[in-house]
């Protein structure tokens, strides 16, 4: 049983809904130990959001393809590239942006499986405490953390409200602290994925407000699958099967949002089903995207792609001789898509 905890208004609850504590691994939930062991890292440590993971493992769609799967917290998406790129894990959820720049550097990794074709960035404060929508900004303190995609794109935000630096001030925070700052008042709103921090805000008892960058026209793929070029390689039919049972267990997820609630409040307890539901849903609000590729699930194409490496040389400090190409950074060779209104069956 994987342990958490939780308090309905405190600010030091604010800190734990982030996921500090939750340290130990699901594994095999489903599988009984049958089948091929494989692993998968997330992103950051156990929240609501990842309640899909679960319920694909805990449904049987992994045993289903023959896999006995653990499944481990991580620590941001470049120590699960590099958990990948090392052999230490078998495929990681990671940051497109983050596995853009991560290849530009010399990892031997590539997205497989897009589980979000749009991104989560957003500005997150509380309901009725002067952000109710963008033009609210101006003057306003909104914190970030140190480094990271969202804080070197936040200069791309403030070009498309017309606003320059100096009219939203800017201050640094940890991640563990950016929650409990907010609700201590220390400044207006965070820079923040909104699939995370929305929930947190909820489990809480307080409502948020989200100012979603693609509402600005700021349209980059989110989180995928990620895999490393010798598995690609060498064992290509184990991400076929891995990516099969990852795309049949999370849009089922998708669609039976309170049963795979009920899966993770199995595993990972503090959280109320409501606000687990909210986060899967916000979650797969972001499966679909709008290229040329939109109705099929998991599926990359090179515009999406080129528009991350275009972001990555502007934003996020890819040298200009990291001559980067969509085939270095996708592949949807180990895809067998999904669509739009497909019905799901557990196995």
């Amino acid at each position: 049983m994987i342990g958490g905890v939780r308090g309905r208004r405190s600010i030091r609850a604010a800190a734990l809904a982030l996921g500090a504590v939750v340290l130990v691994a699901l594994t095999g939930c489903g599988s009984g130990g049958r089948g091929e062991k494989m692993s998968l890292m997330l992103d950051v440590s156990w929240l609501p959001k990842h309640a899909l993971f679960v319920s694909a493992v805990q449904r049987g769609f992994f045993e289903a393809e023959g896999i006995d799967l653990t499944v481990m917290p991580g620590s941001g998406s470049g120590s699960t590239v590099t958990a990948v790129d090392t052999g230490k894990v078998d495929f990681g959820w990671a940051d497109f942006g983050v596995s853009v720049l991560s290849r530009g550097r010399g990892a031997h990794i590539k997205q497989v499986d897009l589980l979000q074709a749009r991104s989560a960035y957003a500005v997150v404060g509380l309901a009725g405490h002067g952000i109710e929508d963008w033009k609210d900004l101006r003057g306003k303190t909104v914190a970030t953390e140190a480094s990271g995609a969202m804080t070197a794109m936040w200069p791309y935000v403030l070009n498309k409200l017309g606003l320059s630096a100096k009219d939203v001030n800017v201050v640094n925070a940890t991640g563990a602290a950016k929650l409990p700052g907010l609700l201590a008042g220390q400044w207006d709103a965070n820079l923040a994925l909104y699939v995370s921090d929305g929930p947190a805000i909820d489990a809480i008892g307080r409502e948020s407000t989200i100012l979603k960058w693609s509402d600005l026209g700021i349209e980059t793929y989110g989180n995928g699958i990620i895999a490393s070029d010798k598995t690609l390689r060498t064992n290509p039919e184990k991400v076929v099967r891995f990516n099969r049972a990852m795309q049949k267990g999370f849009l089922w997820a998708c669609q039976h949002p309170t049963d795979a609630a009920h899966d993770f409040g199995k595993e990972v307890s503090g959280y109320d089903d409501r606000t687990v539901v909210m986060a899967i849903d916000q979650e797969c609000a972001l499966n679909w995207g709008t290229g040329a590729s939109a109705d099929q699930f998991g599926v990359m194409d090179d515009a999406g792609v080129q528009n991350v490496i275009d972001i990555a040389h502007r934003f996020l400090g890819l040298k200009p001789d990291a001559h980067l190409t969509p085939a270095d950074v996708y592949s949807n060779v180990a895809l067998t898509p999904l669509h739009r209104g497909d019905a799901i069956q557990a196995p």
